[in-house]
């Protein structure tokens, strides 16, 4: 049975280049291998920004969630990254791990926990949000102003 990469060590991304002379037939036309090209490609870009730093695409995104709505509880949490209630746990339990967040009770019910940022989970933000937009800003270079905005508005309009 075949493993699946350690969340910890992300396998090697390489780029999935067009290669001259061959014919892509119907491929040229899906949404969804475009995407996908574009998808590595952007994930190349951001593990080259965060390189050293032990995080992936889900952690910052739950940091950058977390940041932006002090107080979140693990199930919504959960629900933002597309992913099991446990699975936002072990998230948060890595954000406490390392001393970037801290769960604590909500004031209106005394049995139920929100995530907060700590200081140095701002400070660790900020940091990996400046190498990550900067990386992001860099690939998507070849896109002008309006492009990069018409494509976010198509690619959301994609997502539900």
């Amino acid at each position: 049975m075949r493993r699946l990469p350690s969340p910890q060590r992300p396998r090697t991304l390489v780029p999935i280049p067009r290669v001259e002379g061959l014919a892509y037939g119907d491929l040229d036309d899906l949404i969804g291998y475009a995407l996908r090209r574009a998808q590595v490609a952007m994930f190349v870009a951001f593990h080259e920004a965060t390189r050293g730093m032990d995080i992936t695409p889900p952690r910052f995104t739950a940091l950058v969630i977390v940041g932006a709505n002090p107080g979140i509880g693990q199930s919504a949490l959960g629900q933002v990254l597309g992913i099991a209630r446990s699975g936002a746990m072990m998230l948060t339990d890595w954000m406490e791990d390392r001393g970037l967040a801290e769960r604590r009770r909500r004031p209106n019910d005394g049995r139920s926990w929100g995530v907060h940022l700590t200081p140095r989970g701002d400070e660790f933000l900020a940091r990996t949000k400046r190498k990550v937009t900067a990386e992001d800003r860099k690939r998507a270079g070849v896109l002008d102003a309006r492009e990069r905005r018409e494509l976010l508005r198509l690619l959301n309009k994609l997502a539900p």
